[in-house]
């Protein structure tokens, strides 16, 4: 690009699922309710677990920090798009484009290393029961928690520095419902290699591994399981972490499916309503997985309400 096409940037367009007017109000009609599901699903499970001193247990503190995860996740990116909805105005400057695409990228690698750290949980307490305790103590616990906040902080802001970097065209049109990164690279007008090469490096770090080593801890769980004779054994083993796979399944599946969508359309508007999958959809079904499908959460909200 010339630098004639180059300008000062201090807003961006963000378009939306939709163009059509009469469209608008069913879409805030629907995800509005869809956001206070979210953030009062989340915030329940949170305080069963904080006044229930039988939940004080590793897999249910990380369970915690997963549902505040997913509260800070949801509310980077559908607040704004609610208030464009309901304003008619798609403007969002570039301060606030920046932050929600460092934000959003914190909360989502967050939930992907705390998805890693629980499976490892479960991979000890039905592999190796014996040392689970010892092992899960509360500070290393707490050094688990740590570490995948400052490698989800580290990530963010490598990527939100290497865009500061980036001049952008007149074109400034975003065909998404919030300041995805790969969006807003796509609208720079100077060289993007770098960035391109640190999308590649970090979802192979962030994607490829916590996910390996998601599989490999419920290779190992199968594996144990299927060596427990009773069935009524099997059932109580696998019981405990059938709520962690679904939650599992359903992150990496819709994040997958976002993936797929996006490399097999030049439809960027299509990849934007995948995207509602992992952003608000998951979040939302999360509390529902884990009090339906756990027996001490539902015994849990039974007593306190």
């Amino acid at each position: 690009m010339s630098p004639g096409n180059q300008t000062y940037v201090s807003e961006f367009i963000l378009l939306g699922l939709s163009d059509e007017t009469e469209l608008q109000s069913l879409l805030f009609g629907l995800f509005l309710p869809m956001d206070l599901i979210t953030f009062t699903g989340n915030l329940l499970i949170i305080l069963v677990i904080f006044m229930d001193s039988l939940l004080h247990t590793p897999m249910y503190f990380f369970l915690s920090n997963l549902s505040f995860t997913d509260i800070c996740f949801t509310s980077t990116i559908v607040p704004k798009m609610l208030l464009n909805i309901q304003v008619q105005n798609k403007v969002i400057t570039y301060e606030e484009c920046i932050t929600q695409m460092y934000f959003s990228m914190l909360f989502g690698d967050l939930d992907s290393f705390l998805l890693t750290v629980m499976a490892y949980d479960r991979f000890l307490a039905i592999c190796h029961p014996l040392h689970y305790k010892i092992i899960m103590n509360p500070k290393f616990c707490g050094l688990l928690l740590l570490t995948s906040w400052l490698l989800s902080v580290l990530d963010s802001l490598l990527h939100g520095l290497m865009v500061l970097r980036l001049s952008f065209c007149t074109d400034l049109e975003i065909p998404h419902f919030f300041c995805e990164l790969n969006q807003v690279i796509q609208l720079a007008c100077s060289d993007t290699f770098l960035n391109d090469l640190l999308i590649y490096i970090s979802s192979g770090f962030l994607g490829v591994i916590p996910l390996t080593g998601i599989l490999y801890s419920y290779t190992k769980i199968v594996s144990s399981i299927a060596r427990i004779p009773s069935r009524k054994g099997k059932y109580k083993a696998f019981s405990t972490c059938g709520s962690h796979l679904s939650v599992v399944a359903l992150f990496y599946g819709t994040g997958l499916g976002v993936y797929l969508s996006s490399a097999s359309t030049q439809n960027s508007r299509k990849s934007a309503v995948a995207s509602v999958m992992y952003t608000v959809v998951t979040p939302m079904l999360n509390p529902f997985i884990y009090s339906l499908r756990n027996k001490d959460i539902k015994q849990a909200l039974r007593i306190k309400l």
